[in-house]
């Protein structure tokens, strides 16, 4: 039977091929479908975002910060020596949507809670040139007064725990328990960045109730490592 199989696809140049084809996809997946897979799960250590990071992770989309910084280091001699170690799947596990990018109008920042601080970010915000000469990063004056809206931030922790099984309320991950909860949470953990900060208008929104948006926003980059 076999034989007669061989025979008739030995016969037939594109049936021959199409076999070979056929025989490469399906040897491929069985070689890498595995590895893939083991690969894109989170990295030891590796844990969702808090509330606070996550929502200044899209205050970053918001403000399309991703345009202009990439978040994806390759695997070049260039590209390590100025951004250290090259990106593994495992560290975009809980990342929703994924930031790589491909250009850099400003530098990746897929690491770059390992090398600035809390008041260098907010001088930053307020204006980039007095820590950057030259720079082409505008200021975001608006982002010390528009506050964090917990509702939504509530919402999408939520929706990430159900739909992609994020292990929020697990121990040693992030907890997300009742609104109330989640809300304390986000005011104490704005009240320990907002510590590092020297600006009194931000200190006061939050003692009044109200996360500035620059707050959220730098707990996601200092989360960045």
């Amino acid at each position: 039977m076999f034989s007669k199989i061989f025979s008739y696809i030995e016969q037939r140049p594109f049936h021959f091929g199409l076999a070979i084809f056929l025989v490469i996809i399906i040897g491929g997946i069985v070689e890498i479908f595995p590895s893939f897979v083991e690969n894109s799960r989170p990295n030891q250590g590796e844990k969702p975002y808090t509330a606070l990071q996550l929502a200044g992770r899209q205050i970053y989309i918001q403000e399309s910060c991703n345009a202009c910084h990439s978040q994806l280091i390759r695997p070049f001699k260039s590209e390590t020596d100025r951004y250290g170690k090259f990106s593994t799947s495992g560290e975009y596990a809980y990342d929703r949507p994924f930031l790589w990018g491909s250009k850099r109008t400003g530098p990746d920042l897929l690491r770059v809670g390992n090398y600035r601080t809390t008041d260098w970010h907010e001088n930053h915000f307020r204006n980039a040139a007095s820590v950057s000469p030259g720079t082409n990063m505008p200021n975001f004056p608006w982002l010390f007064e528009w506050p964090v809206d917990i509702e939504t931030v509530y919402a999408e922790m939520y929706t990430v725990k159900g739909v992609f099984n994020t292990p929020y309320d697990k121990e040693g991950m992030p907890p997300l328990g009742s609104f109330d909860e989640m809300k304390q949470n986000i005011m104490d953990e704005a009240l320990l960045v907002a510590a590092d900060m020297k600006g009194q208008d931000v200190k006061d929104a939050i003692k009044n109730g109200k996360i500035p948006q620059v707050v959220a926003l730098i707990g996601y980059l200092n989360s960045l490592k």
